[in-house]
């Protein structure tokens, strides 16, 4: 019997994380410019309620890399919880809609679809050095191995390399880590 290893998911409200979600079997349902825009509308609106700090973040085709922090519950959910959920129902109306919600179906005695893998990944950053490395490593993702997304990593929109490079957050929700772990 092959053993397979959960990757780590908890993440405690205050600390900042480099974390990960990947959707259901890898499918692509964030290929599309709307269903990004819905990941980035619902965390500035998370942002604008004070409930997360955003430090960096990408999105790519069938997961999603963020830095950020839970600043406190969303009700009786954290913020992680709130995002993984109103997301997966709204990308479930979509994927109704189009007859696509097949694919995503599961055998679970608690639902009949799942949109977000469960082994979502949460490293803490506890130091300049990772954030740098995280950081590196979400702002080159589009442009790295198959993906090729972009030509440069500037260029590719669902980032947020350009506000590292140029200090403007076109998305309205992003603080800069350094300023934080720097004390600035």
């Amino acid at each position: 019997m092959e053993f397979l290893q959960q990757r780590k998911s908890h993440t405690s409200i205050w600390e900042i994380y480099f974390w990960t979600a990947t959707i259901h079997k890898w499918l692509h349902l964030l290929s599309g410019d709307s269903n990004k825009q819905l990941i980035i509308n619902y965390l500035k609106k998370l942002s604008d309620e004070c409930l997360i700090t955003v430090y960096a973040f990408v999105i790519m085709p069938n997961h999603i890399h963020l830095i950020w922090q839970q600043n406190k519950l969303n009700g009786k959910e954290t913020p992680k919880g709130s995002l993984l959920k109103y997301t997966g129902h709204e990308f479930l109306k979509i994927l109704k809609a189009e007859s696509k919600a097949y694919l995503y179906e599961v055998n679970a005695a608690n639902k009949k679809h799942e949109i977000w893998q469960r082994d979502s990944l949460g490293i803490e950053i506890y130091s300049v050095k990772v954030a740098k490395q995280k950081i590196e490593y979400i702002h080159n993702n589009p442009i790295n191995g198959k993906w090729q997304l972009a030509k440069d990593y500037l260029d590719y929109q669902y980032s947020s390399a350009r506000f590292y490079e140029t200090g403007i957050d076109e998305f309205g929700f992003l603080k800069n880590i350094f300023c934080v772990l720097y004390g600035d």
